[in-house]
């Protein structure tokens, strides 16, 4: 797959990405005390950290989207 994903919207997935986790994981808030919330932030900030890192989002792929300039 090509790059697909620029500079800014890497920069905004990373911070993102490890928000979730942190909420998920260090925040302690009640919303995240049941499970489902709890792995479900944590997988959904995975997948953006991966796609952050990767620079490949294959839901960009998919519709065509192209936020990087090369």
């Amino acid at each position: 797959m090509r790059i697909n994903v620029g500079t800014i919207d890497r920069i905004f997935r990373a911070v993102l990405g490890l928000a979730l986790l942190y909420l998920a994981f260090l925040s302690g808030l009640p919303l995240f005390e049941g499970a489902l919330l709890k792995y479900g932030a944590a997988v959904v900030g995975i997948v953006i950290l991966v796609v952050a890192t990767t620079r490949v989002c294959p839901v960009y792929a998919v519709l065509g989207i192209k936020t990087c300039r090369a």
